[in-house]
């Protein structure tokens, strides 16, 4: 039966992450191209390049303090890309960033203690370090498409370029820049929005709690699996991660939902397609579902 509640649900979703994410993929975009105004490229790569695993541990730890949900972390890491910066530490950064962000830390503390905020940490850290150590050994960088190293061209008209009339100014230089980087991934953006905010307004909670709950030995993959589909933002996954708790899904597969729904969304997906050859995109996704299935395992064993 058509409910309207569903769909109520399923458009207010739209219209909050499409204006929410919209804002955030601009302010974001236009701040990396401030900062690659005033810190050389050089910089970037050698920071992120340090010897010994330095690289991988300070793009790790960039992650965790920049607030960055699954879908905004996705222009900092063209310019990280655009800053020829090492492809591991890159990969660090995308795995780390949406899931150790300020915000979903304290959510954590506040909601499961200090214990399980450490263990989290420490898990998604470790795995995020690990996986884009080995991704760069295996020589996935091939993966990424040529056009994602090369930044969009800012057009001009009037008297605003060329010639003898007078060169734009450098901020209106870097929004333009940001603009044509927007158009680019527009298309991708709203599709991912428009899946996620669907399977958000028609999927109900009881239904992921009833087959994810401690009696289904699947219970664990299961979450994993609809955490990914399941937009989330970090703001809101803790607490209905909760009420889900308080539903009856086990404690495990709750830290599985967590992961797999803060780590990845469709819209995540959709727009790594304008960055990364199909191959880097399963191994991503099977990054993140291993992060998620592991991790709910070894807490409900641990807990």
């Amino acid at each position: 039966m058509f409910d309207k509640t569903m769909l109520l649900d399923t458009l207010n979703m739209f219209a909050f992450l499409a204006t929410e994410l919209t804002i955030l993929f601009l302010l974001i975009s236009y701040l990396v191209g401030v900062l690659q105004e005033y810190i050389p490229p050089e910089r970037i790569q050698k920071i992120l390049s340090g010897k010994k695993g330095k690289g991988y541990i300070v793009a790790g730890f960039l992650g965790a303090i920049t607030p960055f949900c699954s879908c905004s972390t996705i222009p900092f890491l063209k310019g990280l890309l655009r800053a020829q910066a090492g492809f591991g530490t890159m990969m660090v950064f995308l795995f780390a960033s949406p899931l150790l962000n300020p915000v979903i830390i304290g959510l954590f503390a506040v909601t499961f203690g200090i214990k399980v905020t450490v263990f989290y940490f420490v898990v998604a850290m470790g795995v995020s370090i690990v996986a884009g150590f080995v991704l760069e050994k295996l020589g996935f960088e091939k993966y990424v498409k040529e056009e994602a190293y090369i930044a969009p061209q800012a057009k001009c008209c009037g008297s605003s370029c060329g010639g003898n009339k007078a060169p734009v100014n450098k901020w209106k230089k870097i929004w333009l820049s940001t603009w044509a980087d927007f158009k680019k991934v527009l298309p991708y953006l709203f599709g991912g929005i428009a899946l996620g905010s669907m399977i958000y307004g028609f999927m109900p909670t009881e239904f992921v709690a009833s087959v994810a709950n401690d009696s289904n030995p699947f219970a664990i993959p299961v979450a994993a699996v609809i955490g990914i589909p399941l937009y989330i933002r970090a703001e809101a996954v803790i607490p209905l991660s909760a009420a889900l708790a308080a539903k009856g899904m086990g404690l495990g597969a709750v830290m599985a939902l967590i992961i797999g729904s803060a780590g990845a969304s469709l819209t995540e997906v959709i727009l790594l397609k304008s960055i990364f050859k199909n191959k880097m995109i399963v191994s991503f996704l099977v990054v993140i579902l291993s992060m998620a299935i592991g991790a709910g395992f070894l807490y409900q064993n641990l807990f």
